[in-house]
């Protein structure tokens, strides 16, 4: 037991000696420490990872893919409009309001709002507010979706 205490040593490798750099020419890590003559990587800072020395970086010359949200742009048409621009009795749906002016030609979705009062009785398809669909009914119209 006592002869294995007395040789013990530490794994070949696992104990270096810490470069000592700027030390005088003689130690071969003096002046530049090593890091040679001028250039990026002899300079103090540093530099971004994903940096190739001004070649488009892999991150920007890969396409994108997914997560990619689109937005669908919703016009709007209240009841005021309605009754202002339609008669009692007449079916409104995408291709009346599009006649009448009250939405673009190429309108993805369009949605009736309860703003203003109805007193016609108006058929209405399409996206329909719940106090917008209640006030039509009153007034003895329907909203179909």
């Amino acid at each position: 037991m006592a002869s294995i205490l007395s040789n013990l040593r530490a794994p070949e490798g696992s104990n270096t000696v810490k470069k000592r750099l700027g030390r005088g020419v003689g130690s071969g890590l003096g002046k530049t420490s090593g890091r040679g003559q001028k250039g990026q990587y002899a300079r103090t800072g540093r530099f971004k990872p994903h940096f190739e020395g001004g070649q488009t970086p892999m991150h920007r010359r890969l396409p994108k893919r997914g997560f990619n949200t689109v937005s669908i742009e919703v016009e709007l048409v209240t009841l005021e409009m309605l009754e202002k621009f339609f008669e009692s009795g007449s079916k409104v749906d995408q291709a009346a309001l599009v006649e009448k002016g009250l939405i673009s030609r190429n309108c993805e979705s369009f949605k009736l709002l309860g703003n203003g009062e109805v007193k016609k009785t108006i058929h209405f398809c399409g996206n329909a507010s719940k106090g917008a669909a209640r006030a039509l009914e009153a007034a003895g119209g329907t909203v179909a979706v």
